[in-house]
C-alpha cells in the first residue's frame, strides 16, 4: 500500500519558505561570525604588536621611528574595530528582511558576541590612544 502526501501545494510552499528563511538566518549568523573572527585577529594582533614593540622600547632597544608601536597598534586595532562595527551593521540591517518570513529574537548569540567584540575593540583602541595599558 502506498501512502500519498495529501498536503496542498500552498502548505508545501510555506514549509519550503520556512526552511529557506532558517537557512538564510543561519548563513547570516555564519557571516557575522566570520566578521568576528577577522576583527578579533586584527584587534589582538594590533594590540600584541603594540605591547611587544613598547616593551622593546622600554628595554632600551632603539626603534627607527619612536611612535611605531602606537601607529601599528592603532592601525590594526582601528581596522579590526571598524570591520566589527561594519559587520554588525550589515547583520542588523539584514534581520528585518528575514523577520518578514520567520519570527525570531534579534538578540541572537552571534549578535551579542559581535557587540562585545565592538566594545572590546573600542576599548583597546582608546587605551592605545591615551596609553592606558
Amino acid at each position: 500500500m502506498e501512502t500519498t502526501d495529501t498536503r496542498s501545494t500552498n502548505e508545501l510552499a510555506v514549509d519550503r519558505t520556512d526552511l529557506a528563511a532558517k537557512r538564510t538566518l543561519m548563513a547570516t549568523d555564519r557571516t557575522l561570525m566570520a566578521w568576528v573572527r577577522t576583527a578579533l585577529s586584527m584587534i589582538s594582533f594590533g594590540f600584541t604588536i603594540y605591547k611587544v614593540l613598547q616593551s622593546f622600547e622600554e628595554a632600551g632597544v632603539h626603534l627607527a621611528h619612536p611612535n611605531t608601536p602606537r601607529r601599528v597598534g592603532l592601525f590594526l586595532t582601528g581596522m579590526g574595530t571598524v570591520s566589527m562595527v561594519m559587520g554588525t551593521i550589515e547583520y542588523w540591517r539584514t534581520l528585518p528582511e528575514l523577520q518578514q518570513y520567520q519570527r525570531f529574537s534579534p538578540w541572537r548569540p552571534t549578535f551579542i558576541i559581535a557587540l562585545v567584540m565592538a566594545v572590546t575593540g573600542s576599548f583597546a583602541f582608546v587605551s592605545i590612544v591615551i596609553r592606558l595599558l
